[in-house]
């Protein structure tokens, strides 16, 4: 087999399948040139899709020796991908030694990508999807609030419980404390009115009340003391 010959025909092969792709580097001791591929759904300077070069370098006696491979300049790829990909491509050239294989392997290398990509989409898809349930999951919570249980309510009930009585036992302690104005003294004290009453009935005679004296009488704040004092007097 003339090694040189069937390398030559290929290059020219490969040229004509991917005019304006492929990039020839080097044609001494043997060619080295590179092939793009990519997935479907690639945009460049984005996160859709996947994309890299492959870069040939024939050997001696190629096609009987396998060519060696690098990929380069890979866009989107995940840690690993890079070697699993070399790794296909490695072992797809091992199947195919004795003829001519690189549109074989670039074909076995652009449906690795294809496949790849799917499984990337696929996870993006579900994680948006939990994303969105774990967003509207909070979103029920922050509406639902706290929910009420016997528990939770008893202890409410407790403590509102004892804070009102508190605040009731507070109010009286002051009303108790608080000293009366001469108005309320009068308004709430019985013994005033039968005193002044009692005093009318055992004068016996009748004694004219001028109204008009009383008629400001709501305005008047005196203190208790002073009430007190008027009828000592």
């Amino acid at each position: 087999m003339d090694y040189k010959d069937e390398q030559n025909n290929e290059i020219e092969a490969l040229d004509s399948i991917y005019s304006g792709e492929m990039e020839i580097l080097g044609i001494t001791p043997h060619h080295k040139f590179i092939i793009p591929i990519k997935s479907e759904e690639y945009e460049p300077d984005t996160d859709n899709g996947l994309m890299c070069k492959l870069k040939f370098s024939y050997a001696a006696k190629y096609p009987e020796e396998a060519p060696e491979v690098e990929i380069c300049d890979s866009e989107n790829f995940e840690e690993e991908d890079e070697a699993l990909l070399k790794e296909h491509i490695i072992q797809q050239a091992q199947e195919n030694l004795g003829t001519v294989m690189i549109f074989t392997l670039v074909s076995s290398a652009q449906e690795w990508l294809n496949t790849k990509w799917d499984e990337v989409r696929k996870r993006r898809e579900e994680y948006a999807i939990l994303k969105e349930k774990e967003a509207e999951e909070a979103e029920r919570r922050r509406f639902e609030g706290t929910r009420v249980t016997v528990e939770s309510f008893l202890a409410w009930k407790a403590r509102f419980d004892a804070e009102t009585g508190a605040k009731t036992m507070q109010d009286r302690e002051e009303k108790e404390t608080r000293k009366l104005t001469g108005r309320e003294l009068f308004l709430t004290d019985k013994t005033l009115n039968e005193s002044d009453l009692k005093f009318l009935e055992d004068g016996g005679d009748s004694i004219k009340v001028d109204e008009s004296l009383f008629q400001d009488l709501e305005e008047l704040d005196l203190d208790a003391d002073e009430v007190l004092d008027d009828d000592s007097s």
